[in-house]
């Protein structure tokens, strides 16, 4: 993250981006699969490094090995074709988009951290600090209700914040600036679409 200044001295916190250029490498249709849809490989990788099914894919779309592959839903995907190049300019400043990604993950978390739940009192000769609380009733029901929050394993989960605003877009670096945090770790794997909020 950084941040930019306005004209009128205004700072906006901004998360850059680097946005492709991706390359559509199938078109889905309703006739053949059900839907309409373009799969679009970001970032080239050598051939050795890519399953045979997946070489047979690329050669089919006569594009080069990608190492990701993201699918995106359209009502009209006539504009794009087997092979076209999407970059950032696709985006505009201004524009409200829903940015999903893969959370941080903070390996096995109690449940201060995870959950946010109070501590137990620091002082006079308490022995409870950080703990799970109770975890129920007694003989009725006799178990642990569902939903309890317990310790256990938090992030790397699917995220998506939305209604994101764009400030600013460098066509040439192909980088997109995004007001705010998005989810994931530094040099994570990002999915932008226009907001469904709009």
């Amino acid at each position: 993250m950084t941040q930019l200044f306005t004209e009128d001295g205004v700072v906006i916190p901004v998360t850059v981006v680097e946005s492709g250029p991706v390359t559509v490498v199938q078109k889905k249709t309703v006739e053949n699969d059900g839907y309409n849809a373009i799969q679009v490989g970001f970032g080239d990788v050598k051939d050795k490094h890519v399953t045979k099914p997946m070489k047979g894919h690329f050669a089919k779309s006569g594009v080069e090995s990608k190492k990701y592959l993201r699918e995106f839903r359209l009502d009209d995907d006539s504009a794009y074709e087997i092979g076209s190049v999407i970059k950032a300019d696709v985006f505009a400043a201004g524009e409200k988009v829903d940015v999903t990604g893969i959370s941080k993950g903070h390996g096995y978390a109690g449940t201060v951290k995870r959950w946010g739940t109070h501590r137990g009192p620091m002082s006079h000769g308490s022995g409870y600090h950080r703990g799970v609380g109770s975890l129920g009733a007694c003989s009725t029901p006799s178990r642990v209700m569902k939903n309890k929050k317990l310790p256990g394993h938090m992030g790397v989960e699917q995220v998506t914040v939305q209604n994101l605003e764009v400030v600013k877009i460098d066509g040439e670096r192909n980088l997109i600036l995004i007001k705010g945090a998005v989810p994931g770790p530094k040099g994570g794997i990002l999915t932008i679409k226009n907001t469904v909020k709009a």
